[in-house]
């Protein structure tokens, strides 16, 4: 926890007291915890730090930050894990993953590397195969179905810090 606030504080060290009695609603914009090296190379990391933000804009309370790193952590169950990759992949916030959330999850995956013919295809593939209830879109239990298949969908899903 201690080597955390050490880590939050190096972020913003003008905004981040190292006691917390005077400003206890501290929060370090997004802009910097996307900066940090951990997350810096993660096509995803704007949408993992507003997932893990309160407030929806992508600023973390160190409550947050310490809810972040605690998920992505090796150890966090896999349970809190696909809840929040579910968040994650979850672009426009409908709670369901869409064609659209998948095709900008295979496009940051990817580098925009593939065709959208391509990007088509897998993303239809996608729901075809892991969308259970016929509605063609992925709800959080055709999601955690969906990665009960991926055995290295843990050992991905993670950040050392």
């Amino acid at each position: 926890m201690i080597h955390l606030h050490g880590r939050y504080h190096e972020l913003a060290p003008h905004l981040v007291p190292m006691d917390y009695t005077n400003d206890p609603d501290v929060k370090v914009p997004l802009a910097l915890i996307v900066n940090m090296p951990e997350l810096k190379e993660n096509p995803f990391r704007n949408r993992i730090v507003e997932s893990f933000s309160e407030d929806g804009q992508g600023n973390l309370s160190f409550n947050d930050f310490v809810d972040m790193f605690s998920v992505l952590s090796e150890m966090a169950p896999r349970e809190l894990k696909a809840i929040y990759a579910f968040k994650i992949y979850d672009f426009n916030v409908d709670n369901y993953i869409c064609k659209e959330d998948l095709e900008k999850t295979l496009n940051k995956l990817t580098k925009e590397e593939l065709t959208p013919e391509e990007v088509n295809l897998v993303c239809e593939k996608a729901i075809e195969e892991a969308d259970l209830d016929g509605d063609s879109k992925l709800s959080f239990a055709d999601f955690e179905n969906m990665i009960s298949r991926a055995p290295d969908f843990l050992s991905t899903f993670h950040i050392r810090i």
